[in-house]
């Protein structure tokens, strides 16, 4: 594990491999090692793979408990500079999806590629008012809970009823270890970002990468996505759930990799 200073903020980081820059970005919950192990692993055969673990995440410092989307993405910003990573592909799930928008939104030369799995609009861009409200009001109540009883009832939501035991219970060990005020950071972030009117003016190569069985994130998400987003490519995983990445690491390094033109 690496560190580095982003204004103040130490932040946590895995690389692996060498080659053009890969940059993965994890959802609000988990951290970068839990979300993308399989991809620093495997992918690190054709790039440079950094995970990062965002402010009040993994091994990241906790950051201001005002932190919302447009300081996840200036920290992101400066992240990809202070480590001399240059027009990086970009990979994020779920808030980590949202948090390139934004990206893209206020850096818009940062990116090379986007790769948005199991991604948002945000909750505000992507999901009902009402959908918005239950899920704020679940967070703020499972946020004091012990971390085993947070684990037990976010987990199920997160894969599909096949998702292998192991990979699981190893994606469960990060969750048990959540930072409550960096859940609610970005939890918070993902509630009230709208970021519809950024996805008409991508001009990057984009892969919408979803799968079938997310409940979190339904297929009319990846949908409403890949419509509005000029030349992006869709691609459904069948039978998968929201963090694909860990489910089913090699069809999603697969995708990955032919979309970016490796070998899969």
């Amino acid at each position: 594990m690496e560190r580095v200073d982003i204004k103040g903020l130490q932040v946590a980081y895995e690389r692996a491999g060498s080659g053009p820059p890969l940059v993965l970005l994890h959802g609000f919950v988990g951290d970068g090692r839990s979300t993308w192990s399989r991809q620093l692993d495997r992918l690190s055969r054709d790039f440079t793979v950094v995970a990062w673990d965002a402010p009040g995440a993994g091994e990241s410092a906790t950051p201001p408990d005002w932190f919302r989307m447009a300081d996840y993405a200036d920290c992101m910003a400066e992240f990809v500079r202070a480590l001399s990573l240059q027009r990086p592909h970009l990979a994020g799930l779920s808030f980590g999806g949202a948090l390139i928008l934004e990206l893209y939104r206020r850096h818009p030369d940062v990116a090379r590629t986007l790769i948005l799995a199991s991604a948002y609009a945000g909750w505000a861009g992507s999901l009902s008012a009402e959908a918005v409200d239950e899920r704020v009001r679940l967070c703020l109540r499972l946020a004091d809970l012990p971390p085993d009883e947070f684990v037990a009832a976010m987990l199920p939501s997160m894969f599909s009823p096949s998702a292998p035991a192991a990979a699981v219970a190893a994606f469960a060990a990060s969750v048990r270890r959540f930072n409550r005020i960096g859940f609610l950071a970005m939890m918070w972030s993902s509630a009230q970002a709208d970021l519809r009117d950024v996805l008409p003016r991508i001009g990057v190569p984009t892969l919408v990468l979803h799968g079938d069985r997310d409940v979190r994130a339904p297929l009319e998400v990846a949908n409403a996505l890949h419509s509005a987003i000029p030349a992006s490519k869709l691609v459904v995983l069948p039978g998968i759930g929201h963090v694909s990445s860990v489910e089913a690491p090699d069809l999603f390094n697969h995708e990955v990799s032919r979309f970016l033109g490796c070998d899969a």
